[in-house]
């Protein structure tokens, strides 16, 4: 009996080690992705200034491209390892992202001119966009789906943090150090790597050369078009805020007349922490309403009613600013409940390319809201043109949480046909079926 017992629990403890070492591997990959990303909006004007950028135009308008040029890569970015995630597996995406970003991290550190600066935040943006979908999909494919949700908090919280982290370091140690820092980081991450093994669904699906993965064609049908965009849509409001108040903080503080100077670095260490107590709970949130739609509709009910406080907060005084973000951060920290939604609504042989392709499409949404607000600007003024993109931000939102279905504890164990059912003869539709049941 005892001999029956150990052997038993030897394959239960492996597994168990696998995805201990899976969660903590995209944990940390995600905390060196955000650290990175936030990080550029905390040197912003310090690079840009070294690099001899002194008007407030110039350092806005250069600010502008250099991040549209980091979240147009990510969009390419998204698209790339979303595919090969589907095609080849999560775990070599995982790692592959995390060695071009932290590559392009440290080449950061020495760039002399703006060209050569937004070319490597071109890089940076594509290695960034494939680490959370991986990750994600990973982790969420290897948990009971009873608990699915708990484990993709820990990967959020702990990557949002990162956040945190770039904060603090980017205020205290020089530009070129911080991006050392993040490079380095993501570097010594991948020497952690032993002990992650690919998804089983993912296997057991590509043992079959008959089922479409990764095809894109298939995210074109209406239905599955508007599932996919109904995802993207509930996180636009993230990266309004993050674009247009955290950013752009000095400018939008001036516009509001605030009593104080406001800083970026200030306003993103606020955002940063309550959005990681916000992961936190928006994760709790939706374990204990056993429901990811209502969790979500939660957190964008609060992030509307703060964020309105900061841009109707004309005279305030920086405090009331700081704490706003704080509270507008932890609002909008529903970002483990929308990647796991994404990841749920899709079958595993789309699952990768979907679970990277949205969250990197809701950061390149910063692209038509920082062009839309630079065009409303002229007319509305910075205060103006920043309400009216956030009511259509929220506005997408909306429509796109009522959109989707609940996925909470769904079975992930199911197939994207690339044909409708109904076109398939009977007996294919039963080995695609038996397949996906595997």
């Amino acid at each position: 009996m005892t001999t029956q017992a150990s052997t038993t629990q030897a394959p239960q403890q492996a597994t168990q080690t696998a995805l201990r070492a899976a969660i903590f591997v995209a944990a940390l990959g995600y905390f060196v992705d955000v650290y990175d990303i936030a990080l550029f909006g905390i040197v912003r004007l310090a690079s840009l200034k070294e690099l001899g950028l002194n008007s407030q135009e110039s350092l806005l308008t250069s600010g502008v491209y250099l991040l549209n040029m980091q979240m147009g890569g990510m969009l390419l970015g998204g698209l790339l390892w979303g595919v090969l995630g589907d095609k080849l597996g999560r775990v070599q995406v995982l790692f592959g992202s995390i060695l071009l970003y932290s590559i392009a991290n440290l080449l950061n550190a020495f760039v002399q001119d703006v060209p050569s600066y937004a070319l490597l935040r071109l890089v940076a943006g594509i290695g960034l966009a494939g680490e959370i979908g991986a990750g994600i999909t990973l982790v969420s494919e290897m948990m009971p789906k009873e608990r699915r949700g708990l484990a993709t908090m820990i990967v959020a919280t702990v990557g949002v943090s990162g956040a945190i982290a770039a904060a603090v370091i980017g205020n205290i140690v020089y530009w070129r150090t911080a991006y050392i820092i993040g490079g380095i980081g993501g570097l010594l991450l991948l020497a952690l790597r032993v002990g992650v093994y690919e998804s089983g669904l993912f296997n057991s699906v590509k043992k079959n050369k008959d089922i479409a993965r990764g095809d894109l064609k298939m995210l074109l049908t209406p239905e599955r078009a508007w599932r996919y965009l109904s995802c993207i849509f509930i996180g636009v409001p993230m990266f309004f805020f993050i674009t247009l108040i955290v950013t752009l903080a000095p400018e939008l503080g001036r516009a509001l007349g605030l009593q104080e100077e406001v800083s970026t670095a200030n306003a993103l260490l606020c955002h940063s922490i309550g959005i990681t107590a916000g992961d936190l709970a928006s994760g709790v949130l939706s374990q204990a309403l056993q429901s990811r739609k209502r969790s979500l509709a939660i957190f964008l009910a609060c992030a509307l009613v703060t964020i309105s406080g900061i841009l109707l907060g004309h005279g305030q005084s920086a405090s009331y600013f700081y704490t706003l973000c704080l509270l507008a951060g932890f609002s909008i920290g529903y970002w483990c409940v929308l990647v796991t939604t994404a990841a749920e609504q899709f079958g595993t042989n789309l699952r990768a390319t979907v679970a990277s392709t949205v969250p990197n499409f809701v950061r390149g949404s910063t692209i038509p809201i920082s062009l839309s607000f630079l065009a409303l600007k002229p007319y509305l003024g910075t205060v103006g043109a920043t309400q009216l993109v956030g009511v259509v931000c929220f506005s997408l939102a909306a429509i796109g949480l009522y959109s989707l279905r609940e996925s909470f504890a769904v079975d992930l164990n199911f197939l994207e046909l690339l044909r409708p059912a109904n076109s398939i003869p009977e007996e294919e539709t039963e080995e695609v079926r038996s397949v996906g049941n595997l």
